[in-house]
């Protein structure tokens, strides 16, 4: 292979219809992480599985989780294009077997299958637009992956909650769709990127470290089972929560032992020795468990607190779809412009904190253009933050190390995520019972007629299932729902703080010039050197 070859720099119409076929995958991946909760009632009322319906949902979280940094390894020992469409494929087939699911334990396995592929997906978008776009020119079509995020945080709710409500779509059960739809979709992703995704691979002598990739799974794995299962469903004392973690961390810790001695470990330890890529590793965790607190939070609020349906509660997400959108592509053109980028995540992570701070004055009548507004500074803030982190590692690596780096900056967001979810879940649910204790017990002591005759005991199935607010008492009722938002109003007050440690990072953040076309393309080329060498 010619130098010329591994130098070339693709334009701008090349690497738009690159970018058609990677969106359309990133787009499968980024759906599936929220498009299931919205169908999960059908699912488990037609399986009769409700003691496993969490497991839909974190199967699918799990697998895409644990493999996102081995996809950045492999791809970067046999090339990006054919690691790229095996994960589509294995999307794919997991999809269509869980649409053809015909119980709960099919369909979490196949969920998990899905995740496998989709781990995939989100990690390699970013590594194969790093391998094609220099970093200075970066932030115009990293800006679009913004859009896609934001896109699939309202449509994901909005088409699970369609899907769910039909009956029967082509003699087929309506919820089996929001797997179904996958398929053409992939395949058009299948299909662009074998036609135009040609990007040289760098032979280069390799040995996988299978060791440590199954120790990396096994200790993601037991984490991400003890802190968003097992932790909030048995609580955080109980012996298998106790056990799991405990596991999880000899593991991560056995894990460090081997990849410090490996010969091509999966996880370079060299990495951490980076001071952008150990900054953005942070900022990544942190703006990780922001988005998803707010994502899963608001549609909660505004279908518990507000009676609204969940398709509703979808489109309301709008304001935040926007604001991630219109930011993202801003920030980007403006990278490209000025070649400066450390402004915009100390900007995203202030604006951010401030959204879900306002949060906390949320009650029961709120009207929808106050929490809009919210909304959007929270969506601002991702926009801003999200797709400057990944420029700004990808520019600080050699390139060689390109896609272990990025594949593991995704990594350390998707685990911010999982842990967002449940710390925030469970807080929820932990002050949920607490204030239904204290407000009914003052409901009693200022209003003893309003509760004379009631069963306190109801009010424990509140937590489990809130359609039991329907058949409670007026004045009971608005207990009830001002008990819920006592308890939002302490997930945002312990989320805000949590984001602001994100501000220091950013700060953190160093600001290095971006690399240029010609800076690009000798990088490609001593990579490509080295490894022929």
């Amino acid at each position: 292979m010619s130098e010329s070859q591994q130098g070339k720099v693709h334009t701008h119409k090349e690497i738009m219809i690159i970018l058609s076929g990677l969106m359309t995958g990133m787009l499968l991946a980024a759906l599936d992480q929220t498009i299931v909760s919205a169908a999960l009632k059908s699912i488990v009322e037609e399986f009769d599985g409700l003691e496993h319906y969490t497991w839909v949902v974190t199967a699918y979280l799990l697998t895409s989780t644990a493999s996102t940094p081995l996809y950045g390894k492999i791809s970067d020992l046999y090339g990006r294009r054919i690691v790229f469409q095996f994960a589509i494929v294995t999307f794919l087939l997991g999809s269509f077997l869980a649409g053809a699911s015909t119980n709960m334990e099919q369909l979490i396995a196949t969920r998990a299958l899905q995740g496998l592929g989709g781990g995939g997906l989100m990690a390699l978008t970013f590594v194969i637009i790093g391998d094609i776009v220099p970093p200075r020119e970066r932030g115009r079509y990293q800006g679009y992956f913004g859009a896609v995020w934001g896109l699939s945080s309202v449509a994901g709710p909005l088409l699970g909650g369609f899907f769910s409500d039909q009956d029967q779509i082509l003699g087929i059960a309506g919820w089996r769709w929001i797997f179904y739809i996958n398929l053409p979709f992939g395949i058009a992703a299948m299909i662009i990127t074998s036609a135009v995704l040609h990007i040289p691979k760098v032979r280069r002598e390799h040995k996988i470290d299978y060791i440590g990739s199954v120790l990396m799974v096994l200790a993601v794995s037991a984490t991400l089972l003890a802190v968003s299962i097992y932790g909030p469903q048995d609580g955080w004392s109980d012996p298998r929560t106790i056990i799991t973690l405990t596991s999880g961390f000899i593991l991560t810790l056995l894990f460090l032992r081997w990849e410090s001695q490996a010969v091509e470990p999966i996880l370079p330890l060299s990495l951490f020795k980076n001071h952008t890529f150990n900054v953005t590793s942070i900022l990544g965790f942190i703006v990780g468990a922001g988005m998803f607190g707010a994502i899963i939070m608001l549609p909660l609020y505004w279908q518990v607190v507000q009676g609204e349906s969940p398709s509703s509660a979808g489109l309301k997400l709008i304001p935040l779809m926007l604001g991630i959108v219109v930011t993202s592509i801003f920030s980007g053109k403006a990278i490209t412009k000025t070649g400066k980028y450390k402004k915009f995540p100390i900007a995203g992570t202030i604006i951010m904190t401030t959204g879900l701070a306002l949060m906390t004055t949320l009650g029961i009548d709120t009207p929808y253009w106050q929490v809009a507004i919210f909304a959007a500074m929270v969506g601002m803030g991702l926009g801003l933050s999200m797709q400057t982190m990944v420029i700004a590692l990808q520019n600080s690596i050699d390139f060689k190390e390109l896609g272990v780096a990025t594949t593991s900056n995704t990594f350390f967001r998707s685990l911010g995520s999982v842990f967002g979810t449940a710390i925030f879940g469970t807080i929820l649910t932990n002050r949920l019972g607490h204030y239904l204790v204290k407000d009914f017990a003052a409901l009693g002591a200022s209003n003893p007629a309003a509760v004379a005759g009631f069963d306190a005991t109801k009010l424990e199935g509140v937590t489990n299932n809130t359609s039991i607010l329907a058949d409670l008492p007026p004045l009971i009722q608005q207990t009830v729902l001002q008990s819920f938002v006592n308890s939002f109003h302490v997930v945002f007050v312990v989320a805000a703080p949590i984001i602001a440690i994100g501000i220091f990072c950013a700060f953190k953040l160093r600001e290095v010039p971006l690399r240029t076309t010609m800076e690009f393309r000798e990088a490609k080329e001593e990579a490509a050197g080295e490894s022929l060498g």
